[in-house]
């Protein structure tokens, strides 16, 4: 029986596969889409004829593949749909404003926390995905190819067949959003 190693095409699954499904998930949000992202990121490396020309890592570069894909994925969705889901915060903080002037009491609150500290806990990025999951697919789709993939806002506009007005807009929404539920769920928890 041969020895498993992570160089060898039959063992990525089992090398691989875990932490590439968690980084498609995060993004597509969704747990078939994330496995078939995945099933195609092995599919497009087994076919490609020079695997690791540019000398990265094995992991690397399947994560390059799998941001390709991906992205493919957000490209074929816009085709298909032509909503913006710029509406899902229609009175948008609202209640933070009186008389048309922002209420500084009603505003965000000091997190207290050395914010590096806060990302490095695995709590903490369990409830920043779970506030994720609380935003409608598309805005969370610009926020994690815009934020977390750090993707050139040009770039997710030409991808998603958005403006860049649109763009900003629903980022910062998703920014708006995000911290609030951050406040509620991680900050203000006992």
């Amino acid at each position: 029986m041969r020895e498993m190693t992570a160089s060898h095409p039959e063992d990525w699954v089992d090398s691989h596969g875990d932490a590439l499904f968690r980084f498609a998930l995060i993004r597509v949000r969704k747990t078939e889409i994330a496995e078939d992202l995945v099933q195609e990121t092995f599919l497009a490396a087994l076919k490609e004829s020079s695997p690791f020309a540019s000398g990265s890592a094995q992991l690397t570069w399947l994560t390059g593949i799998l941001r390709h894909k991906i992205a493919d994925h957000f490209r074929k969705k816009a085709r298909e749909a032509s909503f913006t889901d710029l509406g899902f915060c229609e009175c948008e903080f609202s209640e933070k404003f009186h008389k048309g002037f922002w209420n500084h009491d009603l505003g965000p609150k000091d997190w207290g926390q050395n914010p590096a500290a806060a990302v490095e806990s695995g709590e903490f990025l369990q409830t920043l995905d779970n506030c994720l999951h609380k935003l409608p697919d598309r805005v969370a789709a610009i926020f994690s190819l815009r934020e977390i993939d750090e993707t050139p806002g040009t770039e997710v506009c030409t991808m998603l067949g958005i403006s860049e007005s649109n763009l900003w807009t629903m980022l910062h929404r998703a920014r708006m959003a995000l911290r609030e539920c951050l406040e509620k769920n991680w900050f203000a928890a006992p």
